[in-house]
């Protein structure tokens, strides 16, 4: 247990007996009221976000994730399939824990997973990922001049808008914080 005030962004709380994120925190002391703790927290199963008061001297249950590397391997019928680089163990993760996350995966990627206890919670991937644009529509001399965009299928099957100028072939960034495209490889 640990107070309200030593709350902050990316803890994990156990709160009405499921584990919430913490996403953002605010310490308000209004006037000669008491000081309050708003925190805004998303519910790691079913993902939606609450805003929730805690008095500054209220005990909060704070829970320990772990990270762990996994190597994504393929995908099933019965989820998202990764192996543990430790003792070759695999792992079938649902796709309501990987969620809107299968976008950025690649066969053959390592991935950090957080678990809690021996549960998988969710999948903590890096701000940016490569990844090879396997059809698009041609581009023409002088395209690189406008800021237009085309759709690229990229060699996951997710798709994405990118400038004129890129071509099949082509490695490019991609943000997996918002799902833009950031530049070429």
């Amino acid at each position: 247990m640990t107070n309200a005030v030593d709350l902050r962004r990316g803890m994990a709380i156990m709160y009405q007996g499921a584990i919430n994120v913490i996403t953002e925190y605010q310490h308000v002391t209004p006037g000669n009221w008491r000081a309050y703790v708003q925190v805004t927290m998303r519910n790691i199963r079913t993902g939606n976000s609450a805003q929730v008061r805690f008095r500054s001297t209220e005990g909060v249950e704070m829970v320990t994730l772990e990270s762990k590397p996994l190597q994504y391997l393929y995908r099933d019928a019965n989820g998202f399939n990764f192996m543990n680089a430790e003792d070759f163990s695999n792992i079938t993760l649902s796709t309501t824990i990987v969620g809107d996350s299968a976008r950025y995966l690649k066969e053959g990627d390592e991935i950090g997973v957080l678990f809690h206890v021996d549960d998988p919670i969710e999948l903590e991937l890096p701000t940016s990922v490569a990844l090879k644009v396997v059809s698009t529509i041609p581009g023409f001399k002088g395209d690189s001049v406008t800021n237009l965009q085309k759709p690229a299928k990229l060699e996951n099957g997710y798709e994405i808008n990118v400038p004129l100028f890129v071509k099949e072939g082509d490695v490019i960034k991609v943000d997996t914080r918002t799902g833009d495209y950031l530049g070429r490889q």
